[in-house]
């Protein structure tokens, strides 16, 4: 009947309207058992269950043989990792297949057997799926003791595709290539040429002893190739030219423009490309989630505009104010947003709403997040008004942080002082008092400003919430101190007790001083610029964070199984190559981090270190010594060659391209906006390019909805 439509209409238009915040495809099932499901798989819950699974099964990599789960990388100190008993983490695994499973199939049936063919990646969902259980069934029956798990490195796809943020900047990237390949040709070329140059000026000739270059660096070809690839990084450098150098000076020009035509001209061309390209495809992915979003909007007025309330003499479709209010209130959707259209709504004096009116009214949800700080108290007394208007004053902010630079340059004055003597030498009286001075300053500070400005302002500002935790915490540590040890006196040297020593504690209350000379940041114009980029970046890019994420994860699980049980440890001639000297996930996802303790760590899962430091390489720390070290474990240079294009060329030319973006696009609008002190707006990735996007014409949209593979339109 009627009534069961117009329910119908109203659910569609509920998810439409879901769909379009979340800037989601609308080509589903819009029936009203699929309307239902589709709603609760993206409910809060499920998308926790999913994440969740996800977080799980890429987790398991760091409790399955080998593990490493030991307090210390140590060998020397470890004790035996614990292995998990066969069947343990593939049972958690096969739950979490199950979760997977059950994730394609609900996709797959919301959006239609003909929208599943046109789908590439659930395609490749259930084929990751095959292969990940087809290699569990394998290890299974293996008694889980083979060395190759393929199913480990297609872990990072469950967590691909469960992003559409990381799906779209995946694209952008590989659209990018081409244009990066280029110029990564052009450094081939470039250190192909210097190569053969290299063999030609450095031949081995009759003296030995002037051969050291010939002997060192440029040996043979893949040595010669090596040696100025890394140089290309400045790994080695001035290390490769010294002996050249110390036969003729003249042999520095060869070097001096390799190093100049490589790294000043190609790699930074490199970066003007790759941000170039890639802002251009990022815009392209920025403004397609735009149409979807005006895609999702006109999706729900037109089937409110189906209503049976709708009235028929209209000459064109309309929606009723009532309708609409009844789908906003089931919607789930940002509060400001919900509120600021419902408020629009009733201020309006006709019922009905056009299809331009009905779109104007969502074009809230492209506006900034906007956060206005409560008022501050109004008192009666003439004095208190006098106080609050003193205490509130941007002047005293800025006492504040010229007492806050004193304490800091008091404490580096006791330290510069204090540097060279033994612990039992020190006089920490002068410390404590001049402590115990500035944190009842900052204590007095604090209430004060609480009184100009009233609990709530105060504590609506981020920056009076750092400074007052800080506060609160210095207050408790200060008094701390005082119970355990007594009131600072000249030589005051208690001895230890409890938990921590007079000096930690002193050590602690400075460093947190220090941290809270931070509080300056938001005075200074040009650094709260800065720092505000980088907050941006990370709280909006989080989808190039996952990519990067996914690039470790499955370069680690390789760097296992490639060099697993390559090299016994030096003076240990009893522990064979099968045993748990083997490379484990935490040491080949720590390659990714460590420097100076690199190689002792990788020892103890037999492999050397230069087969096992992405990181370093990522880093440049060393990198001469990764590559050049390669008799035993072959697959070195390949490896870490690749490890190095990904990472260190490609995925930090595109992080820096995000980088200036992101920070051109704040300048910009610091200079058409006027300072309002009152306002914070939080701008995300889609309101970065909004400036520039083109909104889509009626009859683009109109198209697209026409061609809705299960949504048919009354005109």
């Amino acid at each position: 009947g009627a009534g069961a439509d117009n329910d119908l209409y109203i659910n569609q238009a509920i998810v439409f309207i879901e769909d379009a915040i979340q800037y989601r495809s609308i080509n589903h099932r819009v029936d009203s058992k699929s309307l239902w499901l589709y709603r609760w798989y993206y409910s809060r819950t499920c998308q926790w269950i999913l994440s969740l699974t996800i977080t799980v099964i890429l987790a398991l990599a760091f409790i399955e043989e080998p593990s490493s789960l030991t307090v210390t990388s140590d060998v020397r100190y470890r004790l035996p990792a614990w292995n998990p008993p066969c069947g343990l983490t593939e049972s958690i695994e096969l739950l979490c297949f199950l979760v997977f499973v059950v994730d394609v199939s609900v996709k797959s049936y919301l959006i239609g057997w003909k929208e599943f063919w046109k789908n590439k990646w659930l395609m490749a969902y259930i084929l990751t799926l095959i292969v990940s259980l087809t290699d569990w069934i394998v290890s299974l029956s293996f008694f889980c003791k083979e060395s190759v798990r393929i199913r480990r490195i297609l872990r990072p796809f469950f967590l691909l595709q469960n992003s559409s943020m990381m799906k779209k900047t995946l694209k952008s990237i590989n659209s990018t290539l081409p244009e990066m390949a280029s110029v990564v040709l052009l450094l081939a070329v470039h250190l192909s040429l210097f190569t053969m140059f290299a063999m030609l000026l450095f031949a081995r000739t009759k003296d030995n002893q002037q051969d050291k270059e010939w002997v060192v660096y440029f040996r043979n070809l893949p040595e010669s190739l090596t040696s100025l690839l890394v140089l290309l990084t400045t790994a080695n450098n001035p290390d490769v030219m010294i002996p050249a150098y110390s036969k003729n000076r003249a042999y520095s020009i060869f070097f001096i423009l390799f190093t100049v035509l490589g790294n000043l001209f190609l790699m930074n061309l490199l970066t003007a490309i790759i941000y170039n390209q890639f802002r251009g495809y990022l815009l392209k992915s920025v403004q397609s989630s735009l149409f979807r979003r005006r895609l999702g909007i006109r999706a729900a007025f037109e089937v409110l505009s189906s209503l049976k309330e709708t009235p028929a003499s209209a000459q064109q479709s309309c929606v009723s104010v009532g309708a609409l209010l009844q789908v906003l209130q089931k919607a789930e959707m940002d509060s400001r947003c919900k509120q600021a259209i419902m408020r629009s709504l009733k201020m309006r004096s006709c019922d009905q709403l056009s299809a331009a009116q009905f779109q104007k009214l969502f074009e809230e949800l492209d506006k900034d997040a906007i956060k206005q700080h409560p008022p501050s108290p109004e008192y009666q007394s003439h004095f208190m008004q006098k106080m609050q208007f003193a205490f509130g004053h941007p002047y005293f902010g800025y006492l504040g942080n010229v007492v806050a630079l004193a304490n800091i340059i008091s404490i580096c004055v006791v330290l510069v002082m204090d540097a060279d003597k033994q612990p039992s030498e020190r006089d920490d009286f002068f410390l404590g008092a001049i402590n115990c001075f500035f944190i009842l300053y900052y204590l007095l500070e604090m209430l004060l400003k609480i009184l100009a400005m009233g609990l709530k302002r105060y504590l609506s500002y981020p920056s009076n919430r750092f400074d007052g935790l800080l506060t609160v915490i210095l207050l408790v540590l200060e008094i701390a101190t005082f119970a355990v040890y007594g009131f600072p006196h000249p030589g005051w040297r208690p001895e230890f007790m409890g938990l921590l020593s007079l000096w930690d504690m002193v050590r602690l209350v400075n460093m947190l001083i220090v941290f809270r000379f931070l509080r300056i940041i938001p005075n200074m114009k040009f650094m709260a610029l800065v720092v505000t980029t980088l907050l941006d970046l990370v709280k909006n890019l989080r989808a190039f964070a996952g990519i990067l994420v996914v690039v470790f994860y499955a370069f680690a699980i390789t760097g296992i199984m490639l060099f697993q049980g390559a090299v016994v440890p030096l003076g240990n001639t009893s522990v064979g190559p099968t045993n748990s000297w083997n490379i484990g996930p935490t040491t080949s996802m720590t390659l990714l981090w460590l420097t100076q303790e690199i190689t002792l760590y990788f020892m103890e899962k037999n492999v050397i270190s230069w087969c096992s430091a992405d990181f370093q390489a990522e880093v440049i720390y060393d990198l001469f010594y990764i590559l050049s070290v390669h008799l035993i474990c072959r697959w070195a240079k390949i490896y870490f060659v690749a490890w190095w294009l990904i990472s260190s060329v490609i995925w930090v030319n595109l992080f820096v391209a995000l980088l200036l973006e992101n920070f051109i696009h704040k300048w910009d609008r610091r200079c058409q906006r006027e300072s309002l002190s009152d306002i914070e707006y939080q701008r995300t990735v889609e309101l970065m390019f909004r400036d520039v996007l083109e909104e889509p014409t009626e009859e683009e949209l109109m198209e697209k909805l026409h061609q809705h593979p299960h949504l048919q339109l009354c005109r």
